[in-house]
């Protein structure tokens, strides 16, 4: 045993000094070490001075990791010392093993660091499903414990910080992620995103240089007044995420441009001879039912049946069969109320049908474009002839035109990328609308600023954008004023903010893992120690 036991204490507590085995039980669950330790002298932990003088002994029972799928139960003699100083308020202490035990302690530093990494990449309630199956089964509150207990990692001033902020209850409650971008590390979690925070916490730290952000108010304020003296860089990715919204609202607004050309009408005396014979257009819902009873009536009648028995059969009043059955067709029971009578409107119908066929369905749109000829009647009527006649008409067939969220994506996407096909489409549709060519063009222009870094040409394109017949442009163009130094600082140098992007998709997963207790401190535990 003598010779062996060194090769087992190695085996059983790793470089662990002055343990020693004593020995070792297997039973059919559990493994049961007895060990003591073997140092001279120890340190007090009151006063730090070394003392010798063995007061007592007793046992501790730490648990260890398992061993061939057996729980490992060490029992380690530990020594109570006397403290050698008098004017310490510790009168005896108790001895700890580096690396193997700590005061009130019921595992080994290695279980211990084991649960608190299954714990920092799980959470509650995965992590004691996950230490379950190593088998060291705990709660989800311990493992929760666990994180809560460890200490802030130690971390540098950073010299490049990017600042975003992160949802813990979405629409509701945010909070501020800080990442070192050069390392790619977070550095803070704060609980909100105020510019008061966030101007605390870069006045606490001077060596700060250039910041990361994307275009909030709160955030540019915020490392205004916290770090003057650093360089604000406005994130490229927002930049270009901002363009294509404004970008796709511009194409909603010319949705008409990205129809095909409609067929044109038929001249006023070339009407069609269903139309010529027939006061009622084909698919109207009062000239279909009657064409339906004219037809049911003459064939019982052609049956055999009397006018009376049709009369029962068809829930119809005796009069009425006699008028359906000498109507030798249809069209000849359109009269009396039924028939069109002349309207105010009936001027207007024509540009009302040629508007319809260009792609315009909106009845109050058209309402307000033939009151501006003069019709002089109200909202009302153009509906009800939009609703009843127009909304009957069959649109040209062709095919099916673009949406503005489709052509928004071809205008952002790099041409030599674009399918052969979406090329051709989009192509199609700027030659047929002049405000959707010059949209086109200062998205590539802007495009060509980001990717080459040519921020110098910022004030030139928002003078050129301010000027077009594009209220959403505009609006992107005078909102870029606004925060024009980071903007063009973001549009000069490499610096971004995509390294914090991806830890706001972190924490997101973080959240879901905790199935609600993603409180702040937890939270901000995980975010900051885990791998």
């Amino acid at each position: 045993m003598n010779e062996v036991r060194p090769q087992l204490d190695e085996l059983l507590f790793g470089p662990v000094e002055n343990v020693s085995v004593e020995s070792v039980e297997v039973a059919d669950t559990r493994v049961r070490v007895e060990a003591r330790t073997t140092a001279k002298r120890a340190t007090c932990p009151g006063c730090g001075c070394w003392s010798g003088r063995i007061h007592g002994s007793y046992l501790r029972f730490p648990r260890d990791l398992p061993t061939a799928g057996k729980f490992v139960v060490v029992s380690l003699r530990v020594r109570r010392f006397v403290c050698a100083e008098d004017s310490c308020p510790r009168k005896t202490f108790a001895e700890q093993v580096p690396g193997l035990t700590h005061r009130f302690g019921r595992r080994t530093e290695r279980l211990r660091s084991t649960l608190v990494s299954v714990g920092l990449a799980l959470a509650g309630r995965a992590g004691a499903r996950m230490a379950d199956a190593l088998g060291v089964p705990v709660s989800r509150n311990t493992l929760l414990r666990l994180i809560t207990s460890l200490p802030d990692p130690p971390t540098a001033t950073p010299r490049v910080v990017g600042v975003d902020e992160y949802a813990q209850r979405k629409g509701r409650i945010y909070g501020t992620v800080l990442v070192d971008v050069e390392t790619r590390r977070p550095v803070d979690l704060l609980p909100d995103r105020e510019a008061d925070t966030l101007a605390a916490w870069l006045s606490q730290r001077p060596g700060i240089e250039i910041i990361c952000r994307d275009r909030a108010l709160f955030y540019a304020e915020g490392a205004a007044r916290g770090a003057p003296q650093s360089l604000q860089v406005a994130d490229r990715w927002h930049l270009w995420h901002n363009l294509g919204e404004a970008a796709e609202k511009c194409f909603y607004r010319h949705r008409g441009c990205l129809r095909p050309a409609p067929a044109p009408l038929e001249e006023p005396g070339q009407a069609s001879p269903a139309t010529a014979t027939s006061p009622w257009p084909t698919g109207h819902r009062f000239a279909e039912r009657t064409r339906a009873k004219h037809s049911t009536v003459h064939a019982l009648l052609a049956a055999g049946h009397s006018k009376r028995s049709v009369a029962r059969q068809l829930g119809m009043g005796l009069n009425t069969v006699l008028r359906f059955s000498r109507a030798t067709e249809p069209e000849q029971l359109f009269t009396g109320q039924w028939q069109s009578r002349p309207t105010k409107l009936d001027a207007y119908k024509p540009y009302l049908d040629q508007r319809w066929q260009e792609g315009c369905t909106n009845a109050w749109k058209l309402w307000e474009e033939i009151k501006a000829q003069g019709y002089p009647d109200g909202y009302g009527n153009v509906r009800a002839y939009v609703s009843r006649t127009l909304r009957g008409k069959p649109q040209p067939v062709g095919p099916r035109p673009p949406s503005a969220r489709a052509v928004t994506r071809w205008i952002l996407t790099h041409p030599d990328a674009l399918a052969e096909s979406d090329r051709l489409q989009l192509k199609t549709v700027l030659a047929g609308c002049s405000g959707l060519e010059s949209l086109a063009s200062h998205v590539r222009a802007f495009a060509d600023m980001l990717t080459q870094l040519r921020g110098e040409r910022l004030s030139e394109w928002i003078a050129s954008a301010t000027v077009t017949d594009l209220p959403s442009l505009q609006r992107f163009a005078r909102h870029l004023e606004r925060d024009l130094d980071a903007v063009t600082v973001g549009l000069s140098h490499p610096w971004n903010s995509g390294v914090v992007e991806g830890h706001v998709n972190r924490i997101k997963m973080l959240k879901r893992q905790m199935f609600g207790r993603a409180g702040f401190e937890l939270l901000r535990k995980r975010v900051l120690l885990a791998k």
